[in-house]
């Protein structure tokens, strides 16, 4: 090793370099505590198990031809294997690289034929996609059970490579060699693929275990992102490949919540619309009980909670009269929520990934959980700032990590430089070069905002500002999240008007909330289009519309909108699989709602909003 490698300070005392070597330390510390397991704890695994399956799986990769330098692709569910399998391949210097579940065989093929691998792991649901992609590979494993042209995963722990030394193949990784490749979402064309090292991943790490995240043996969190995506891939499986934190996998992201009381994570991390979901979730709960005192006394103590969290984010607080109020609302009601949530335990709540209302944010702080705000994206392998857990402000995504540097261009661009910034994306030589310039700053294309103390604000990707007729830049995300903060029926907000005389928007229900009002007024048989016509739904839409427009400026307030009455999928048309918009798709698929929303005579399904 050099001395420009990034070490990590493992619990065993031993300063370790790669991920493979911070494994196998984290091994001796509790050998018999669970590792990884599942909902209900059907399937569990120690450390000592971990270990022994990571060792037959390597030899078994080995024997199949997988080396030092080459890559692995895996299609999995969020399930244990994918955690095996992924260690096992980096005992071996592999890349192990993972593909987003809702992929097509069209982007297989980019990703399998960007990424070289002859080698993927999948299950059966997702084979017929691997073999439409048509590339040529070697090896297609398969691990729940036996199909034509694969061979299982047991069959490959079963039949080791003769003589494999499985110590010399992981003392043998070093860190420059890659961890990892994080493919983007591709909305500005054919996905890239983040070349992340052992050394960006350890700098992540120690980053975050020295700023949000201060994680041990004792801790808990819960697997449930796309292995795709930074997130789950760094701050879920690599955290508990150094630090030994449990993970429960949850295989069907729409089912978290419901495997919270289960896992009782002490770490959670959720994109915005998690958050949402879950808040959503409460607030329909609290609309079916059926006691009117139950009701009453919730809904006061979480607007208990909100008013003393408010006061506390302004630095002046409540008062004896709220901090009576508030000790009573924790007692009766916020207390027991958190423990019906299975979030009783948790120690720090994270958002990231997109922009959050601070309402929200606001929100869950009353109830009593310490949240940080991060932003980051693959090219930070994961978080490159965070609102320090003492001092939350909602609205602002923090200050950089630990050994990082941030700075704004002369637009207010972002740009970072560290030991977490990847060095490029592969076989993309052109792109690398846009993106990272020959001082090695990152130029992240977010335009942000920097407080006197240095807490990072951003306003909204660089690309996607609005800029109106009048040539005025307008945040989209400014006003998407100001509706969205109003009301729990608006699930997606695409607020629109480049080169047009004012802001329209189209808006998608959440299909859950909309399910809620219709029993309300006896339509649980119409579906979601349907109740996208009804006055109740239109009447509660635009509500929220014209009690956003009031924290937004003249020029920023939405004018029209239209509600679309079909349910936008995480990885469809609509929206990447982080929930993020697709704007320019959805400019294309709803060009005549949008041309609707500008006309003179405008369709019946236009909303002014006055």
């Amino acid at each position: 090793m050099t001395t420009t490698d990034i070490g990590f300070a493992h619990e065993s005392g031993k300063t370790v370099y790669t991920v493979p070597e911070a494994f196998q330390e984290t091994l001796t510390l509790r050998p018999e505590q669970v590792a990884l397991r599942t909902v209900g704890g059907t399937q569990q695994i120690t450390w000592r198990e971990y270990g022994e399956r990571v060792r037959a799986i390597a030899a078994g990769l080995a024997e199949l031809g997988v080396g030092h330098g080459d890559t692995v692709g895996i299609m999995l569910t969020n399930r244990p294997e994918f955690n095996l399998i992924d260690t096992a391949a980096l005992h071996l210097g592999a890349t192990p690289f993972s593909i987003y579940n809702t992929s097509s065989s069209e982007q297989i093929t980019h990703l399998f034929t960007n990424a070289a691998n002859k080698v993927v792991v999948t299950e059966q649901v997702f084979l017929d996609k691997v073999t439409g992609a048509g590339v040529d590979l070697a090896h297609i494993i398969l691990v729940d059970g036996p199909a034509t042209g694969t061979i299982t995963l047991a069959e490959v722990e079963a039949n080791p490579a003769a003589d494999f030394d499985f110590d010399a193949a992981w003392r043998a990784v070093q860190a420059d060699d890659l961890a990892t490749l994080i493919y983007t979402s591709g909305t500005t064309g054919p996905p890239k693929g983040v070349e992340i090292t052992h050394r960006n991943v350890l700098a992540q790490i120690i980053a975050l275990v020295n700023g949000p995240l201060r994680v041990g043996l004792d801790d808990r969190s819960v697997s449930y992102l796309p292995a795709a995506h930074v997130a789950d891939r760094i701050s879920g499986h690599a955290i508990n490949l150094l630090t030994g934190i449990q993970m429960t996998t949850v295989p069907d992201p729409r089912e978290v919540a419901a495997a919270l009381p289960d896992a009782r994570p002490t770490i959670f991390f959720g994109v915005p619309r998690v958050w949402q979901k879950i808040k959503a979730g409460i607030e329909g709960k609290l609309a079916a009980e059926s006691s009117g005192v139950k009701k009453k006394l919730a809904n006061w103590a979480i607007e208990t909670g909100i008013a003393a969290a408010r006061a506390d984010l302004t630095g002046r607080g409540g008062g004896p009269v709220l901090a009576v109020q508030h000790k009573l609302a924790e007692a009766l009601v916020l207390s027991k929520l958190r423990h019906a949530m299975g979030l009783d335990e948790l120690k720090v709540a994270a958002s990231g990934a997109a922009p959050i209302p601070p309402e929200t944010l606001e929100y869950f702080i009353g109830l009593g959980f310490t949240v940080t705000e991060v932003w980051g994206m693959s090219e930070t392998t994961g978080v490159g700032t965070y609102t320090e857990l003492e001092k939350p402000r909602p609205g602002s995504v923090g200050r950089p990590v630990d050994g990082m540097e941030l700075r704004l261009d002369t637009d207010g661009e972002v740009l970072v430089r560290g030991p977490i910034v990847t060095r490029g994306y592969r076989n993309m030589p052109e792109k690398t070069a846009e993106a990272i310039d020959a001082g090695g700053w990152l130029h992240t294309g977010d335009v942000g905002t920097l407080d006197p103390d240095g807490y990072l604000r951003i306003v909204d990707r660089k690309k996607e500002l609005i800029i109106n007729e009048a040539g005025k830049n307008i945040a989209p995300s400014n006003i998407e999240n100001a509706v969205k903060a109003v009301s729990s029926l608006v699930g997606q907000v695409v607020a629109i008007g480049d080169a047009k005389p004012y802001i329209a928007a189209l808006i998608m229900l959440d299909p859950d909330v909309a399910a809620l009002r219709a029993k309300e007024f006896g339509a649980t048989d119409a579906d979601l289009a349907t109740l996208a016509t009804r006055q109740e739904i239109i009447d509660e839409v635009l509500a929220a519309v014209q009690t956003g427009n009031i924290k937004l400026s003249r020029v920023e307030q939405i004018k029209r909108f239209t509600i679309i009455g079909s349910v936008w999928e995480p990885g469809g048309d609509e929206l990447t699989p982080k929930m993020s918009l697709k704007r320019t798709p959805i400019a294309t698929k709803y060009a005549a709602e949008i041309d609707g929303l500008y006309a003179k005579d405008p369709a019946d399904k236009v909303i002014n909003v006055k």
